[in-house]
């Protein structure tokens, strides 16, 4: 048998602002709770179901004492599922995010954001249904 990919585990200064802004973009909500520490998802495993088969992971944010120095080595991707990208981007502003610029130029697909701690993630073509392309 193989491991299984069961958290992504953030670095960060605020667990807890950290962990409330990424619920509020994915519909996720907290999990487990410790000393320094938050975890969030959209279930709560059990070791019964990691075995079974492949679950989606947590998010672990866990309290670091340096802030953020350069830009990530790894990020998320997220796709809207009921709103177009462009009202995404705008939902996501309203939630602390940041747009930023990595260096991706101009006329991208995908909007290049940060968390309230400037990880930086992307917003991605949308998912919701439509009477015209598939996607935006």
């Amino acid at each position: 048998m193989a491991s299984r990919f069961t958290e992504l585990v953030v670095d960060c200064r605020d667990p807890e602002r950290l962990a409330a802004f990424w619920c509020a973009v994915l519909d996720f909500e907290v999990i487990d709770r410790g000393e320094d520490k938050v975890e969030i998802g959209s279930w709560e495993p059990t070791v019964e179901q990691v075995r079974a088969r492949q679950m989606p992971p947590t998010l672990l944010f866990i309290h670091v004492p340096e802030g953020k120095a350069a830009k990530n080595r790894i990020h998320l991707d997220v796709s809207p599922i009921d709103r177009s990208t462009d009202a995404e981007v705008t939902r996501l502003l309203a939630l602390g995010a940041t747009t930023v610029d990595v260096g991706q130029g101009p006329g991208r697909s995908w909007v290049v954001m940060a968390d309230p701690e400037g990880n930086e993630f992307d917003v991605l073509r949308t998912l919701a249904p439509s009477d015209g392309p598939a996607f935006h």
